[in-house]
């Protein structure tokens, strides 16, 4: 049996804070003392914001929800893109004891009205041009007590600016403990309706200090920008409290983080850290493929996680940028990256080592811990595990498991400590009894050149046999044909083992995923379910 894989370096422990502790107080209020005041906190379109009006407005925001009445452990909705106005709202209701919960701005109206009413929020903070789809639903929220808008506008139930102006700019934290909820991330999910993880006072310091700080060498002098928007908890620790603890500079993009307008934020504000996802890096490599750029400003690092990052992708990004990508895991329920690639160890399709902190088993579907180099369910446990999911009895149980936490991802470890995807638990599929892993073959895919992403699943045929579909995006100037079907295949064939190469290929315009960029595996079985009939090699699919 194997021991826990776990760091081997020194740590501190979480029981190094104070037992009386507000998060905001450390990633807030300490810069003052450490004479920050001046020094850029965030930068947002022309916007340059200090650590001392960082400071000053997240007190007003605080104190106007104090006089709504909002107390202690409340909760606190905010619907509002990157800004330094949605910051301050975080960071308001986390100081007085409330519980501030980022939502996803791209929600759909019934998810919206299922996550206010689920998390019995009694303020929702919306973004001005979201305010008249807000209020369409508004007659469906149960518990909503107050609507305050943000922005420059006048219209609204309440006006962000006003209250803010209206209340002090003194504000004395809550007395909260480091293990007091501080905030609720609902996860973007690939299944199901979204579920709300609870996490505490200490679950970013932890975060912060192993990943950001001891893993990856996040410094003072950073300036950082995140792809991942800050409703996202991949996002909230890279564009947020990573930068807020170090004492660096973020930067916050309002707008979609198309290709185009990554590439001007990367110009224009120079950051030195950037974190992205898979699906962005292959969109940008495509665009800077096209135009010749192989600059990436005064980026020294780049970070992927939310889905495994292809082996073509790391080698191409290197070799263009002459920047490393450090792909990691991390998830809403575990708060940030628990295992990741270190600078200059990166090994190009590997999600790396256990960050300092955690520990990691694998094990059987019968719980008991597997051998190195066999493929099993991966098990974390560490200080930034929340405490479950609010008001899921039932899905806690199966995934909050003591001091661990299922993951629900199929992982091995080689002898030298560096896990490798294989992937979710419901993803395997088998042809001819054999094992078929969708990261694989869509990692094969993802390094042939007409192909931009790809999504793998397992479709019976007619004869009700296993056997694999793939639905592919290509690149620019390629088109779908059956000879194009034919090389493909050949070329997983060639490239992996030949039971993995796919049956049948799906020409799509796009795929279908999360709105944090993970493919929706499910909705491509959907898709094959609604087919009639098996379709024919060169397929074009809407959905």
């Amino acid at each position: 049996m194997e021991k826990p894989q776990r760091s081997t370096r020194e740590e501190p422990g979480i029981f190094e804070l104070p037992e009386r502790f507000n998060a905001v107080s450390l990633l807030v209020d300490s810069h003052l003392a450490a004479g920050r005041g001046d020094k850029p906190a965030i930068l947002c379109g022309d916007k340059t914001i200090t650590y001392a009006e960082l400071h000053e407005n997240v007190n007003r925001v605080g104190n106007a929800l104090r006089i709504l009445g909002v107390r202690m452990e409340q909760r606190v909705a905010i619907l509002m893109r990157d800004s330094p106005e949605c910051v301050y709202a975080f960071f308001g209701a986390m100081k007085i004891g409330a519980v501030p919960i980022p939502l996803n701005t791209l929600q759909p109206s019934k998810d919206r009205v299922y996550v206010l009413n689920d998390s019995r929020a009694v303020v929702l903070m919306v973004e001005e041009d979201l305010l008249r789809s807000t209020m369409e639903i508004r007659t469906h929220l149960e518990f909503l007590e107050h609507i305050i808008v943000a922005g420059d506008g006048n219209e609204g139930p309440l006006v962000l600016r006003h209250l803010m102006a209206a209340a002090s700019p003194i504000l004395e934290p809550a007395r909260t403990t480091k293990d007091d909820v501080a905030f609720w991330l609902y996860s973007s999910g690939t299944t199901g309706r979204p579920k709300g993880a609870i996490h505490l006072h200490h679950d970013m310091i932890f975060a912060a200090d192993m990943y950001a700080r001891d893993t990856i060498g996040l410094q003072e002098t950073d300036v950082s920008f995140s792809v991942a928007k800050l409703f996202f908890a991949y996002g909230l620790g890279n564009g947020l409290y990573f930068p807020m603890r170090m004492g660096g500079t973020t930067v916050l993009l309002p707008e979609r983080p198309l290709p185009e307008t990554v590439f001007e934020v990367l110009d224009r504000y120079q950051p030195t850290v950037f974190f992205s996802v898979p699906t962005s890096y292959a969109a940008m490599l495509h665009l800077a493929e096209k135009s010749n750029r192989t600059h990436l400003g005064r980026v020294r690092m780049c970070v992927s996680a939310g889905e495994p990052l292809p082996k073509p992708i790391f080698d191409k990004w290197r070799q263009r940028f002459g920047v490393e990508i450090l792909d990691g895991i991390g998830s809403t329920e575990i708060l940030h990256i628990f295992i990741s690639n270190r600078p200059g160890k990166a090994r190009a399709g590997s999600t790396g080592q256990i960050v300092p902190g955690y520990e990691a088993r694998i094990v059987d579907d019968h719980g008991a811990d597997l051998s190195s180099g066999e493929c099993g369910t991966l098990l974390i446990k560490g200080e930034s595990v929340g405490v479950g999911y609010w008001n899921k009895h039932e899905q806690t149980k199966q995934t909050f498991c003591g001091e661990w936490i299922n993951t629900h991802d199929k992982f091995a470890v080689d002898a030298d400590g560096y896990f490798w995807y294989a992937g979710r638990t419901d993803d395997m599929f088998k042809v001819s009894g054999l094992a078929v892993w969708p990261a694989d073959v869509e990692s094969v895919l993802q390094s042939h050149p007409a192909v931009l992403e790809s999504g793998v699943i397992g479709v019976p045929n007619a004869d009700g046999l296993v056997k694999g579909r793939a639905y592919v995006v290509l690149k620019d100037n390629h088109e779908p044909t059956d000879e194009l079907v034919r090389e493909l295949q050949a070329f997983v064939k060639t490239n992996t083992e030949p039971h993995k190469y796919p049956h049948s290929i799906v020409f799509v315009s796009e795929l279908p995923k999360t709105t944090s960029g993970k493919i929706q595996r499910f909705q491509l079985r959907q898709m094959a379910a609604a087919a009639n009939s098996e379709p024919t090699h060169v397929e074009h699919a809407t959905h």
